[in-house]
């Protein structure tokens, strides 16, 4: 059974509504139901995908218990039994759910490259750079960088978030913190992707985000999801190709060979779609968990 919404089953004020995420006000902390809704080109597309928000809130969990001692992060808990008559079923949320620390999000999306791919290959094919980071010439698509780039970008909450170099990070969050969020970033990126390596994973690039509690910068949001990260199988990698990448691909393939015009809502995912994306979100995470 998929999830398009968890309003109904929790009983404490809604403060957000996201593509994916939901967010509830428990007083002292958030309440995070990841609902197993799915979006491309910037639309949330109906049926919603069974599965896809467990997988979501399961690996963030995953990632943040596993990072715990090198990066603080928001969690409080995961378990909807502390919830008590607040959830009216709880066993419809038990996997979905993440209770967290109230933090003050730093409103700069931090993105790790460590492949040239995606939208950075097509800064680069443009002006040899990504994010006014120069780059060697003569890189082909989907090579592997030399180091690791970190290349933010400015949340929108409406529209496209804004990739912004360096310098402009430090114009709007400061030179200190601008520093801390790279090193942590990049330190984040490099753990994770020596991990998935071991599992026969690429972590090809990957976005954090953080926030501040109590003065000190913290883990927010999710991490190394395959909505947060873009993982490829080892078997499937070649340079100069679009690499399948392990998430909403079965989506994007369907979609882009229909003749819908991305102006309007779409129709419905036809059922094969669905389940192709429910058995690649539950592929990753049984490849990285068990």
């Amino acid at each position: 059974m998929a999830l398009s919404t968890a309003a109904d089953l929790v009983k404490a004020p809604l403060l957000y509504k996201g593509k994916v995420r939901e967010l509830y006000d428990l007083g002292e902390h958030f309440l995070i139901v990841v609902t197993d809704r799915i979006s491309a080109f910037d639309y949330v597309l109906d049926p919603a995908v069974p599965e896809k928000g467990n997988v979501l809130n399961k690996l963030s969990s995953f990632w943040f218990e596993l990072t715990g001692d090198m990066m603080e992060n928001h969690v409080v808990h995961t378990d909807v039994n502390q919830l008590g008559d607040l959830i009216t079923d709880p066993e419809l949320l038990k996997d979905r759910i993440m209770v967290t620390r109230k933090a003050e999000r730093i409103d700069i999306e931090c993105v790790v490259r460590g492949y040239i791919t995606g939208g950075g290959w097509r800064q680069y094919e443009t002006s040899g750079e990504v994010n006014g980071i120069k780059l060697p010439d003569g890189l082909r698509k989907n090579a592997k960088l030399e180091v690791p780039i970190f290349t933010p970008a400015a949340k929108n909450d409406v529209g496209h978030d804004e990739d912004i170099p360096m310098d402009r990070m430090k114009e709007l969050v400061g030179d200190g913190l601008a520093m801390e969020l790279q090193e942590k970033s990049l330190r984040l990126y490099e753990f994770a992707r020596d991990y998935c390596d071991q599992r026969g994973i690429i972590l090809a690039d990957c976005k954090f985000e953080f926030g501040i509690v109590d003065g000190k910068v913290i883990l927010i949001d999710e991490i190394f999801t395959p909505d947060a990260s873009r993982f490829w199988a080892k078997e499937n990698y070649e340079l100069d190709i679009e690499i399948d990448s392990m998430d909403k691909e079965p989506v994007r393939t369907y979609l882009a060979g229909t003749d819908w015009d991305k102006n309007s809502e779409p129709d419905p995912l036809p059922q094969e779609v669905v389940e192709a994306t429910t058995a690649r979100y539950v592929d990753i995470y049984n490849r990285l968990t068990k």
